[in-house]
């Protein structure tokens, strides 16, 4: 029985006992990164000299800022901090702020249904479909690999975004592409901390930003000798991939349902 599955138990009669308790287990313990796995990767573009020395423990460690132990990523490689568990049906919530250091772009992913092995992924991930964090685009759809789903959009200038209500059209690079916009720009400005929430139960996958839902995917799956196959958990990863960033905290809780809310 794996970590998530004593955690199901657990807050099963923690949630008998309270009646109304929401259990969280936090993802980062707020000391080390213990339960993470860590991956380096391919170069930033024009970056080989920082791809030659990088190690893990300078990508991927545990700072203090005022007080508060943070997680870094240094940004300098393409890298992955990917959990040891496996998750699936839950409500998960990372708190991030962009620091000052750029290498390339302020790039990075909350990338959840991970699996497989390390670098199957342009280079670097396990294959996965992606919340993006990179800025400006905060909250977009990137489906990696043969990772697919089917999101209601509009479509303009060759490119779609999410919009309730729209067309239903299947996503992956052997359907409409990989790529879905945000419906709206939720993130706060620059330096200042950023909540992104993910809901995933069955093949349903929601992004909210700052407590806007910016996207919902459907029928999540993998597309394999010209049939799709359900994609329902994986390996939660996030991305050194440009920038320096922090993290305040990642947690999570398991979930039966969406909140009817959070879809509408």
């Amino acid at each position: 029985m794996n970590s998530f599955s004593r955690f199901l138990l657990l807050s099963s009669f923690v949630a008998l006992l309270s009646g109304c308790a929401k259990p969280w287990q936090p993802l980062f313990n707020g000391e080390n990164l213990d339960g993470w796995d860590t991956f380096i990767g391919t170069a930033l573009a024009g970056f080989d000299d920082l791809h030659a020395n990088a190690t893990s423990d300078k990508v991927f460690q545990v700072v203090e800022e005022n007080g508060e132990k943070l997680i870094y990523i240094s940004g300098e490689v393409n890298g992955s901090l990917a959990t040891v568990d496996t998750f699936t049906n839950y409500h998960l919530e990372l708190v991030f702020k962009w620091g000052e250091k750029v290498y390339t772009q302020r790039n990075s992913g909350l990338l959840y249904h991970g699996f497989g092995e390390f670098g199957a992924a342009l280079g670097t991930w396990m294959t996965n479909i992606e919340c993006q964090l990179m800025h400006e685009k905060l909250g977009d759809t990137y489906l990696m690999n043969n990772t697919v789903c089917e999101t209601e959009v509009t479509e303009s200038e060759e490119s779609f975004s999410y919009s309730k209500g729209g067309q239903l059209k299947q996503f992956g690079k052997d359907f409409e592409g990989p790529g879905i916009k945000k419906a709206l720009d939720a993130e706060n400005p620059l330096g200042e901390w950023n909540t992104v929430e993910l809901y995933t139960v069955g093949r349903t996958c929601v992004h909210v930003v700052n407590g806007k839902t910016v996207m919902v995917n459907t029928n999540t799956g993998i597309f394999e000798d010209g049939v799709i196959k359900p994609l329902t958990s994986g390996k939660i990863q996030l991305q050194s991939e440009g920038a320096e960033l922090f993290i305040k905290s990642v947690r999570i809780t398991p979930i039966k349902e969406i909140p009817s809310e959070i879809l509408n």
